[in-house]
């Protein structure tokens, strides 16, 4: 009995997660049952950026290997979240006429092309070309146009492309920790995946990205994705903010912000200090709600900046699923809270769920939607492809090219 194994691997500017998956159910019915996780203080990354390539390579190899330990495999490749404001989102359309009498994959293929065809400077690639939405013969909203008859196709597309360098040295690190780099996912794609239910998708729904270095936002409207993009805050904002605020470096300023951090200081007990490192032993301590008040301060103005941005694409109240909050940050104490009012929308933390069996409830926390949803994301692309997976047959990995063949 052969086992269909993906992992999802996402680096980030604090922790490094892993999750490990087996492909459980049927081709229609899938589900990804979770067998091992991984977890580990980042290391050799600042900002999303690689910067001690050997440190963020022993970092991604203990933290693979603590998922692998935990599910009792071992693996050979994985998909890795890609994030930071290295990272750019840009549209493109293209049009092509339709020689047939009913639109065919070709179309779409070919239409794909044009709208990709655009000239990127040497230090940029491409990641993914993720389509808004299909015209024909002047007719928008269209979800899928194989089958339908027209003469005139067009697509309109997110372009999301990453620094060659950044990604590049990512890649390698995961090499040289022993894995093959099966894809490269932007985050706010793979979170979406784990976190968002359809129905949720169909009536309008923003999912915010937390990270390290920037906050990604893919908003969801009738099924499709309508709206990407990527804004130059996240975490390490904050921890500036501390770093400046409270007089300490940078180590220190992360410690406390995730020992200490409060999203709203109307939160904190007004008695409660924080202890903060001194010279030569010589510490000193600060009210916890001035520590509450720095950070609150910051997430206002990020939540309001993120609203400015939501209210270019819908209006106030199109969104009927509200908000969903993922990433690291998003697991601040009382942020839902700060951010309804900010955002004037409804929001919730954005937890793994959709498709997820097995341990699920382990890696139930915003900070592991990424982790999951790129190993989901791994599972989709093997069932469309029948490639980019692993098999445990005696407790060896192997390919899985006629794997497909007994599924069915």
């Amino acid at each position: 009995m052969r086992s269909i194994l993906v992992a999802g691997l996402d680096v980030g500017s604090t922790c490094t997660r892993a999750v490990v998956g087996e492909l459980l159910g049927r081709p229609h019915h899938p589900q990804l049952g979770v067998l091992g996780i991984g977890r580990s203080r980042t290391v050799g990354v600042r900002k999303d950026v690689v910067t001690d390539l050997e440190a963020a390579t022993e970092c991604i190899r203990a933290t693979l290997r603590e998922a692998e330990v935990m599910a009792g495999v071992r693996l050979d490749r994985v998909y890795v979240g890609v994030s930071g404001d290295h990272v750019a989102v840009d549209r493109s359309s293209g049009v092509v006429a339709v020689a047939a009498e009913e639109i065919v994959s070709r179309d779409i293929d070919r239409v794909h092309e044009v709208a990709q065809a655009v000239a990127l400077p040497q230090d940029r690639e491409l990641l993914h070309a993720v389509p808004r939405d299909y015209y024909v013969d002047y007719h928008g909203g269209i979800t899928d146009p194989v089958g339908m008859t027209g003469t005139r196709l067009e697509t309109e597309l997110y372009l999301v492309t990453g620094s060659s360098a950044v990604v590049g040295n990512l890649t390698r690190a995961v090499e040289r920790a022993g894995y093959r780099v099966q894809g490269r996912v932007f985050e706010p794609l793979a979170a979406g995946r784990a976190v968002l239910a359809e129905d949720e998708k169909e009536l309008g729904v923003a999912m915010v990205d937390l990270g390290g270095s920037s906050t990604g936002i893919s908003v969801h409207y009738e099924g499709k994705i309508r709206d990407l993009a990527v804004m130059p805050f996240g975490g390490a904002t904050i921890t500036g903010d501390l770093i400046r605020g409270l007089s300490v470096p940078f180590a220190d300023a992360r410690r406390i912000k995730e020992l200490h951090g409060v999203a709203c200081a109307r939160l904190v007990d007004p008695a409660d200090v924080v202890r903060l490192p001194g010279v030569n032993g010589r510490g000193r301590s600060v009210p916890r709600t001035y520590v509450a008040e720095l950070i609150e301060q910051r997430l206002e103005n990020m939540f309001r900046r993120i609203n400015r941005r939501l209210h270019e694409t819908f209006p106030q109240g199109a969104l009927g699923a509200g908000i969903v909050l993922t990433g690291g940050v998003a697991a601040t104490h009382g942020i839902c809270q700060l951010a309804r009012t900010c955002l004037e929308a409804p929001v919730r933390s954005g937890f793994p769920a959709e498709g997820l069996a097995g341990l699920s409830d382990m890696i139930a926390r915003p900070g592991f939607a990424t982790a999951a949803g790129l190993a989901l994301h791994g599972a989709d692309y093997f069932l469309e492809t029948g490639e980019g997976a692993s098999t445990v047959t005696s407790g060896l990995v192997t390919r899985v090219g006629a794997w497909l063949k007994e599924f069915f």
